[in-house]
């Protein structure tokens, strides 16, 4: 046998699911391994993002209006279509895994695009003013893109932005000035839909060192911040003196004060500016616990241009949510 008659006897036929006579282009693809043609259901996926926001089936089962089993249901399909665990759970918690923070953007890149085609075939337009309030918290994140994206899908509505403290933002929704709040939800507060939740911590200029014998120098928002309140009551609660270094109702101004070492300042850990860290636990600094960041409406419900705008912004605030725990990026 010649070499290449050995070849042409071993090798295996490149397409043995041809249809004879057939052009090839008409034939289906064969692959093995995953299917790469599964499609990812827009229900599983926004499950799947509401357990990633909340961390708890059943306060996504909830939000949702579904059965716990049903969102158990969704999750797990979600993760057979994957192959992948998406979820590491047990009867005390729930986290993500590598692969679940993966499909984190992965899920609202998907769910943006399907609402933006919905819009677009079923020929609804919104229009009309939009008044969004947004805690100082999110300055430094990436909601500007979500934003940025909400004007594009939605040329006809006017979006207002106010970018204040928690505590007022609260005061302006009650009193009718604002229509969609985003912002920490008020210690005893159980309304809102949750966005994210995450650990307050203490933080520092990395050098700094806290006397555990001398008042606690705070870096402050004014009244009525939350965690300014939460600062506050935890040194009051341990018995520990404090002492006010630095005021500011910006971000900035606090973040510059911490920054030149003048004191310490509660803040979300899952949002430290560059330039600070954790303060060290021989500071013995009393814990602070968590915070919830919610979406909030007014109590009013009936049907309202505002309404309806309102809505469409909650939807894809909650769909990226993911964007609002991580930096934005420097250019």
């Amino acid at each position: 046998m010649t070499p290449s008659s050995a070849l042409r006897s071993t090798a295996p036929d490149p397409s043995p699911n041809l249809r004879p006579g057939a052009p090839p282009w008409s034939n289906p693809i064969q692959t093995k391994g995953p299917n790469l043609d599964r499609v990812y259901d827009p229900a599983q996926l926004r499950t799947f993002l509401t357990v990633a926001q909340t961390l708890s089936f059943t306060q996504a089962a909830r939000r949702l209006g579904l059965r716990q089993s049903t969102v158990s249901q969704h999750v797990r399909r979600l993760e057979d279509a994957t192959g992948r665990p998406l979820f590491t759970r047990d009867t005390h918690s729930v986290e993500l895994t590598e692969d679940g923070e993966a499909m984190l953007g992965f899920a609202g890149t998907i769910l943006a695009a399907h609402e933006r085609a919905t819009a677009y075939f079923t020929g609804t337009r919104l229009r009309g003013r939009l008044r969004v309030g947004v805690s100082e918290d999110f300055a430094l994140t990436r909601l500007p893109e979500i934003l940025e994206a909400f004007r594009a899908d939605h040329p006809e509505v006017e979006l207002e932005l106010t970018v204040e403290l928690s505590g007022i933002l609260h005061q302006q929704l009650a009193a009718g000035r604002l229509d969609l709040v985003l912002a920490k939800r008020r210690t005893g507060d159980t309304h809102g839909d949750l966005v994210w939740r995450s650990a307050l911590s203490w933080i520092g200029a990395p050098r700094l060192r806290v006397d555990p014998e001398r008042p606690v120098p705070l870096i402050l928002y004014p009244p009525p911040g939350i965690t300014r309140a939460r600062a506050l009551g935890a040194l009051e609660g341990a018995g520990r003196a404090w002492r006010v270094a630095c005021t500011s109702s910006s971000l900035s101004g606090l973040i510059a004060a911490a920054r030149a070492g003048l004191g310490v300042m509660a803040h979300t850990r899952g949002l430290i500016p560059p330039g600070l860290a954790p303060v060290s636990a021989r500071a013995g600094l009393p814990e602070l616990g968590g915070v919830d960041f919610v979406l909030l409406r007014p109590g009013d419900a009936r049907p309202s241009p505002a309404r309806d705008a309102a809505d469409a912004l909650a939807k894809a605030i909650l769909t990226g949510g993911d964007r609002l725990h991580r930096a934005a990026e420097v250019r």
